[in-house]
């Protein structure tokens, strides 16, 4: 029996993907920090392929998502998944705080991913505290209320699109939901749906930080009380305050580290091109050539995340013929690559964990956005937070090899590149000063617990 009393108990529900897992695990050890017990519950399927480790304060229990032996890919269809995950989760997630409420320690607060709005919904049938957090920017959320709501009509039909605390946007610079109508319809609905029950949320949570978004969160906190709590990131790359705090510490695929590091360690300051598109990414046959050319023509360093999927859409003999100028790994730990001082610059997909993370170590980049929030981030890493550049697509959707090797040149070298990197440095030195005690996102953290907990 646990005997310890913390000042609360927080259990954190993400969404079964490793983009949704991180930034809410590392917010859990920001609770912790803050004298909370904190259970992070994945499905049983996560578990099983993660084997998290728990301490005293931080640990790990699991829900049940009706798919224990496949998780998602044992699914018929997007909707099938969620209608069950909905069905049993719910069950099996009033089962975790029923096993809970005869402790020292019973849960005080549910957070969770809006992706899985039920949870809600169970929280308020115990009479806890449920709050929802945001995986993505405050700019893609604040879209996607505007169309929930119908403020904003699909399709469009005209341009530029202009929503309150936003820049002036064209259609490309959407979510690819909403720029190419019908495509994913069951994804466009799960992100639309995450507004069906927040306004009963007791607290809305975002993975950003206010200075990164002054304008949207302003704007948006006009509507819903919003608290951005970002960046998650590991301690160790930002204040530098939480013990051992150096990694997210739960992951689906095995890292390259040592490989990476030692040939990183090989390469001059900044002389290195960091490719990954994350872990749901799959790029075309053409796309993954026309990459591959023209990380060949260009006259720098690059480290490659290709996928064991993905490997055999590389052309023949390339990882042969690149040498040492290149090293292609199937998956490593990003934070360690992209704050080592080879690294020059970082061509991404635009995921929002990624750009995060880039943002948080000052690592300017090029953005070659794929689909859902991609667009719209790299909108924001080129034209607003002045970063980077964002690759043009041609009529065919392929973003071809001169334009990638303008970009890298662009970004590496070109007359830009002094800004990108002196603009990248100051939003490292504002997101570590968000997030240490005193700062603004450290304060919103703050009054969060205070909602739930008589200190």
């Amino acid at each position: 029996m646990e005997n310890k009393a913390y000042r609360g108990h927080v259990l954190a529900l993400p969404y079964p993907g490793q983009g949704h897992i991180n930034p809410l695990l590392q917010f859990s050890k920001r609770l912790v920090s803050k004298g909370l017990k904190a259970t992070l519950a994945t499905t049983l399927y996560i578990h099983n392929a993660m084997q998290p480790q728990s301490s005293s304060s931080l640990q790990f229990d699991t829900i049940s998502d009706g798919y224990d032996e496949g998780g998602f890919a044992q699914a018929e269809s997007i909707h099938a998944y969620l209608n069950r995950m909905e069905t049993i989760g719910s069950k099996t997630l009033a089962d975790l705080i029923i096993k809970n409420k005869n402790t020292a320690n019973p849960i005080d607060c549910i957070i969770y991913d809006p992706f899985l709005p039920w949870a809600l919904e169970v929280a308020k049938k115990f009479g806890i505290f449920g709050a929802a957090f945001f995986t993505q920017t405050c700019a893609v959320n604040f879209i996607y209320y505007h169309v929930h709501h119908g403020l904003l009509k699909l399709p469009i039909t005209s341009t530029p699109i202009s929503i309150p605390g936003l820049p002036v946007l064209e259609l490309e610079d959407m979510p690819s939901f909403i720029s190419v109508p019908g495509s994913y319809p069951a994804y466009f609905e799960m992100v639309l749906n995450q507004f069906s029950s927040s306004d009963k949320a007791d607290a809305i949570l975002v993975n950003t930080f206010y200075e990164l978004e002054p304008e949207t969160v302003d704007s948006m906190s006009k509507v819903c009380q919003i608290l951005p709590i970002g960046p998650t990131i590991p301690s160790f790359y930002l204040d530098k305050c939480l013990e051992n705090d150096n990694d997210y510490g739960l992951n689906l695929f095995v890292s390259d580290s040592f490989v990476c590091n030692n040939w990183l360690n090989t390469k001059p300051k900044g002389s290195v091109i960091y490719l990954s598109f994350g872990s749901m990414a799959s790029l075309s046959n053409k796309q993954m050539e026309e990459l591959a050319f023209a990380l060949k023509g260009s006259k720098f360093h690059f480290l490659w995340v290709v996928m064991a999927s993905e490997e055999a859409k590389l052309p023949e003999k390339f990882v042969e013929e690149i040498g040492n100028k290149g090293l292609v790994v199937q998956w490593c730990s990003q934070l360690e690559v992209l704050s080592n001082k080879a690294i020059g610059c970082f061509l991404t997909h635009c995921g929002w964990n990624s750009t995060l993370e880039a943002l948080s170590l000052g690592v300017p980049m090029v953005g070659l956005p794929q689909w859902t929030d991609q667009t719209t981030t790299a909108k924001y890493v080129q034209d607003v937070w002045k970063v980077g550049v964002r690759a043009k697509v041609c009529e065919n959707g392929i973003v071809e090899r001169e334009e990638i090797e303008f970009c890298i040149k662009e970004v590496m070298e070109g007359e830009k590149g002094k800004d990108f990197q002196k603009n990248a440095k100051k939003w490292r030195e504002l997101a570590i000063k968000a997030i240490s005690e005193g700062g603004n996102s450290d304060k919103n953290i703050d009054e969060f617990v205070s909602k739930f907990i008589n200190s």
